[in-house]
């Protein structure tokens, strides 16, 4: 399983390069910068 990064309730952008991404009913911010990584469900 790939690191998932913070799991959240509310996740948000944190600079421009973040992207929102919905895999598989979770919702997911990937990133270039590994600390950016989020995911919410």
């Amino acid at each position: 399983m790939d690191y998932e990064g913070e799991v959240r309730s509310s996740i948000k952008k944190r600079c421009k390069n973040c992207k929102i991404v919905k895999r598989k009913g979770v919702l997911r911010v990937i990133c270039n910068n590994p600390r950016h990584k989020q995911r919410q469900g």
